[in-house]
């Protein structure tokens, strides 16, 4: 189930449309009107989630050209029935490590190279637990950004713990005793089904 609120998708392909209208035409009225729906549509959503315009547009501004959905991959190292958690400097809570994928990455080594950026520690991706829809399962996250989300079962292979440029402390937890999560990264069902595809791998991808 979509958790957000149905006006900010309306809002979201509004400005994907003006965003890649930009990106693409060459006539100058054209590129008038794009930018004119670009923003208003900045407008609506800075309205909506209570920030400045300037900040909506901001965000957007890295999409020119055809915009298209983020991908952010996410990795659950799990070793002696625990999970490799980081602590975000952002914003203080725990994540699964992970993020944006780095262009010339596969999926599978994006996650790793997260992981060992982040925690200190290698891995290497043996599943594909889950590709989801951020805005179907995190109500945390104010981003106008459309972005897609894998979730990867990591075997834990070596190094030690280290922070990283974005972390600030390493640890591993068990399933019933998770810290205070960063909802915008990871949920804790989102941690628990990595965990029940640990015990059972068997299980299928789930995807939305």
């Amino acid at each position: 189930m979509n958790s957000e609120p149905p006006v900010l998708a309306l809002l979201r392909e509004l400005a994907a449309l003006a965003g890649t209208g930009l990106g693409f035409t060459s006539d100058p009225y054209d590129r008038e009107r794009y930018q004119r729906i670009a923003e208003l549509s900045h407008l609506l959503v800075a309205e909506r989630l209570e920030v400045t315009a300037a900040a909506v547009a901001a965000a957007l501004d890295h999409e020119p050209g055809y915009v298209t959905p983020k991908v952010d991959v996410r990795g659950a190292v799990i070793a002696d029935g625990k999970v490799l958690l980081v602590r975000e400097r952002s914003d203080g809570r725990w994540a699964l490590p992970g993020g944006y994928a780095d262009v010339n990455l596969a999926p599978s080594e994006a996650v790793e190279a997260e992981i060992v950026q982040e925690s200190g520690y290698q891995a290497k991706a043996v599943k594909l637990v889950a590709a989801l829809d951020r805005r179907r399962h995190h109500h945390a996250h104010p981003l106008l950004l459309h972005c897609y989300k894998l979730f990867f079962l990591c075997r834990l292979e070596g190094g030690e713990a280290a922070v990283g440029l974005e972390t600030t402390e390493v640890g591993f937890f068990p399933e019933d005793a998770l810290p205070d999560l960063s909802l915008g990264r990871c949920t804790p069902e989102q941690i628990r089904l990595c965990f029940e595809h640990a015990r059972r791998p068997e299980l299928p991808t789930v995807f939305d």
